[in-house]
């Protein structure tokens, strides 16, 4: 990870890797991870009892899926969804995430099927 004295380029950082919907630790704050992950597709339903969640579109678009309507998002625009709440994100062409979530918090709600925490 970056050094505490150096600013994080995101850009650079989502230049090292490849891998849709498997995010990666770029920086942490307040027990909070700050994430970059690049998306493509359908993710799956899930929910986090715990923890809101926090999306923040870098590049691309976005549909977020909840089951009382959805939400669109475009370069700029953030959107929280709340604990409990369940979602489903999908993106139709690349899209670039910055994501905010309480350490240790699994991507699909489940520890058991969420992707492990990876660091750049």
């Amino acid at each position: 990870m970056t050094s505490p004295n150096v600013a994080i380029n995101l850009a650079q950082k989502l230049a090292t890797f490849d891998a849709h919907w498997q995010p990666r630790v770029v920086g942490q704050f307040n027990n909070h991870d700050l994430l970059v992950v690049k998306v493509k597709g359908e993710f799956v339903w899930h929910k986090h009892d715990d923890t809101d969640d926090f999306f923040l579109v870098l590049k691309g678009r976005i549909t977020i899926r909840l089951r009382d309507g959805d939400v669109t998002l475009g370069p700029g625009e953030l959107f929280v969804v709340p604990r409990g709440v369940e979602h489903c994100p999908v993106a139709e062409e690349e899209a670039h995430l910055l994501l905010i979530e309480a350490t240790g918090t699994p991507n699909t709600g489940d520890v058991a099927t969420a992707q492990p925490r990876r660091e750049i």
